[in-house]
């Protein structure tokens, strides 16, 4: 816990937050987006249509995100029975938000190539700016590929849901507060590093790797 509050966190957590704000506020927007162009506006009329990050920040989320280094983002409301496909639909809608944080974290990558490319000088601001660009990388990886777990409120139990038969469905929103409870108790022991740990190292590699950086 210690390790939490030294100064290397706080300030690896400041460095990080340009990377947090930006991908929480893209995140939802991209699923407001894309229940939108599938016909449900509930998101749209509720102000969550936009990348402004007061509409998409969640108070307690982001207090826990700075002390603990886990919280979340508003989540942004859909209305299913809005779709043509619901079940297609509700699936473009999850996956968006993981996609974006994809998109984002490649972009943040390419923004570092240019630094190289250009030779950018060894300054104290360029090394900010590298930290803070790296780290969104990092963060915006591991935000795609946590919602992206077919664990309850995550994106990919909406995949998940969507998937599977009726029964089982049923079955697995029926222990959804004890999926949660047994969720938070793996991330607060730290067991969750240990399972998306190697995808998120192996997605920086994919992306970095495009670039040869």
């Amino acid at each position: 816990m210690g390790d939490l509050f030294s100064i290397e966190a706080l300030e690896q957590m400041l460095y990080a937050l340009p990377g947090i704000i930006l991908g929480f506020s893209l995140h939802e927007f991209s699923h407001a987006y894309a229940a939108h162009k599938l016909g449900d506006d509930t998101a749209k009329n509720m102000g969550r249509l936009t990348l402004d990050p007061v509409a998409h920040i969640d108070p307690v989320g982001f207090i826990m995100l700075i002390l603990f280094h886990f919280g979340w983002a508003k989540p942004v409301p859909v209305n299913t029975r809005n779709f043509k496909h619901p079940k297609r639909d509700d699936n473009i809608v999850s996956i968006a938000g993981p996609i974006s944080n994809f998109l984002l974290a490649i972009l943040l990558a390419g923004v570092i190539k240019l630094f190289y490319v250009f030779n950018a000088p060894d300054t104290f601001l360029v090394n900010i700016i590298t930290q803070v660009l790296v780290l969104g990388v990092v963060v915006n990886i591991g935000l795609g590929i946590f919602n992206l777990l077919p664990i309850p409120p995550l994106d990919g139990s909406h995949l998940l849901v969507n998937l599977l038969p009726t029964k089982y469905s049923n079955i697995l929103m029926e222990h959804y507060n004890t999926i949660i409870i047994i969720m938070l108790v793996l991330m607060f022991t730290g067991v969750f590093g240990y399972v998306i740990g190697p995808a998120i190292n192996w997605a920086l590699g994919i992306v970095f790797g495009i670039y040869g950086i």
